[in-house]
């Protein structure tokens, strides 16, 4: 009888997976772009260290000395990050309505809300008595430039992130989806009709819920509890099919369930352990799913064993998409890692609670 592996050791895993994203064009609905998504801490840092570059590069003139530079760019810094800030969390805040209003007003609202963050970066130096004369009008059109500059880079990143989402939300669902499943889930239902109908009722309830939550209009992020139901309605049929071979363990943290994760990315997951670590081996193998709060951050964990060692080598597509949805919605608050150590593969997902 061969050992059980250990699903302990791999509490902290820290291997990034090598990962091929998947290729070649996939037609894509037309999406109106939001400029205004601004309430991402990865948004908020590359926008800070911009302003911060171009204060820098700004303070260099008339500076003849180092600290001459250094007393000019701590001057402007103490004007234009309370500035930047300002801007970014009105943004955050108003984007909603704002993205209501056509493109162009977009653009004007955005640009008057960087002018009046200039004046407001000036309006801070005057009333400690930095400024000898004000500069009203040059920091109103500087705040109006460099805000537009700002809603530029949003733009193309807002441009970038919608047709990539639901590319690879197409691709995901192409690969996750695959013939063979359907057909052995309908051969498991016939092969119950007539012994067991409850049950044989029961995988066709549970693939019926698959489908319709992969067939329905595509939204930018669900609960996790929403995704670990649809895990399990999976599980249940794979059950089914694999018996014995399939031995299922869950460590669910109820507190965990509130975290956002783009739509149909555990299922995926949980398909892999099966197709990579149940399906090549004849004694069956295990699989685990758990998921933790660990303060402000959610923990989610698929393993599995591989009694018949690393199996059919993909293509990474699965886990590909996985890893690009994520940190779409995420960005650098997500973190996705791979390991296989001593016969056992691991998936760890770090979100935001």
């Amino acid at each position: 009888m061969k050992p059980s592996p250990d699903f302990n050791h791999f509490a902290e895993s820290t291997i990034l997976g090598s990962l091929t994203p998947a290729d070649g064009d996939v037609p894509v609905p037309s999406v109106r772009v939001s400029m205004f998504d601004a309430c991402h801490v990865g948004v908020v840092l590359r926008a800070v260290l911009f302003m911060e570059a171009v204060v820098g590069v700004g303070a260099m003139f008339g500076a003849a000395q180092p600290m001459d530079w250094l007393m000019r760019f701590s001057l402007l810094t103490g004007g234009v990050l309370p500035a930047t800030l300002a801007w970014l969390i009105a943004a955050c805040a108003l984007k909603t309505r704002l993205n209501l209003l056509a493109p162009r007003l977009q653009w004007l609202a955005g640009i008057t809300l960087g002018a009046v963050a200039g004046l407001y970066g000036c309006g801070l130096l005057a009333l400690m008595g930095l400024l000898q004369p004000v500069p009203w009008w040059a920091s109103a059109f500087a705040g109006a430039l460099l805000s537009a500059m700002l809603l530029a880079g949003l733009f193309w990143r807002a441009k970038a992130r919608t047709p990539a989402a639901t590319a690879a939300r197409l691709a995901e669902l192409q690969s996750r989806i695959r013939p063979h499943f359907l057909f052995n889930t309908l051969n498991s239902a016939i092969a119950l009709v007539r012994a067991e109908p409850l049950k044989a009722e029961a995988v066709l309830e549970d693939l019926s819920e698959l489908f319709r939550s992969a067939l329905a209009d595509p939204t930018e992020s669900v609960t996790l509890g929403h995704e670990i139901a649809l895990a399990q309605r999976y599980l249940a049929i794979e059950e089914i099919r694999f018996g014995e071979r399939l031995q299922v363990q869950w460590s669910l943290d109820p507190q965990a369930d509130a975290a956002r994760l783009p739509p149909l990315l555990l299922q995926p997951l949980v398909e892999n352990a099966i197709r990579h670590g149940v399906e090549p081996s004849a004694t069956g193998a295990q699989v685990k799913i758990s998921t933790v709060r660990r303060g402000n951050v959610v923990v989610v964990k698929v393993t599995n064993s591989s009694p018949a060692g690393v199996g059919e080598r993909g293509h990474g597509l699965a886990l590909a998409n996985v890893r690009d949805r994520l940190l779409l919605l995420h960005d650098v608050q997500a973190r996705f890692q791979t390991v296989f150590k001593d016969g056992v593969f691991q998936v760890r997902l770090e979100v935001p609670a």
